[in-house]
């Protein structure tokens, strides 16, 4: 009798670990929307339209932007582009997501830049503002955008 109680309480004692555990894992996050777009101005470089593509997970989160408001002059080489894109969070703040990835842009070809990293919190709010590009390290180009993101900012 005394096995079986002890067999009990240490299946017990493990479901109790095991079922706090998961209560302290970080649960998977969506951010909702996951596609948006904005009309940027890009100075002596062009305007037009942007796609954001973002993704979550926990608090990392990435956002990866293209647009047909700049076109690459040259060949752009992968990994040659670094960025910083500004964004509103929450409507009273501002955060940032930069990065060094981009893929390879052939002359003529839409700029794609990202994904771009940041941290996030749960109810984050956040609306692309502005986005500087530096290419390779010479060439600095400042976007601002034009018109709020649609559908909607990102909630994370």
């Amino acid at each position: 009798m005394r096995r079986f109680k002890l067999g009990i309480s240490t299946a017990m004692g493990t479901a109790a670990l095991a079922a706090g555990a998961l209560a302290l894992a970080p649960t998977a996050s969506a951010v909702d929307p996951t596609t948006a777009t904005l009309t940027a101005d890009c100075g002596t470089y062009g305007s037009g339209l942007a796609t954001l593509t973002a993704t979550q997970s926990g608090t990392a989160a990435t956002i990866t932007l293209s647009s047909g408001a700049i076109k690459a002059p040259i060949d752009v080489p992968a990994g040659s582009v670094s960025s910083t894109l500004t964004l509103s969070k929450n409507g009273s703040g501002t955060t940032t997501f930069t990065g060094n990835a981009n893929p390879a842009i052939p002359t003529g070809s839409d700029v794609t830049t990202g994904p771009l990293k940041g941290t996030v919190a749960a109810g984050d709010v956040l609306e692309a503002k502005s986005l500087k590009l530096v290419i390779f390290g010479l060439i600095t180009v400042n976007c601002t955008a034009t018109s709020p993101q649609t559908p909607g900012p990102f909630t994370f």
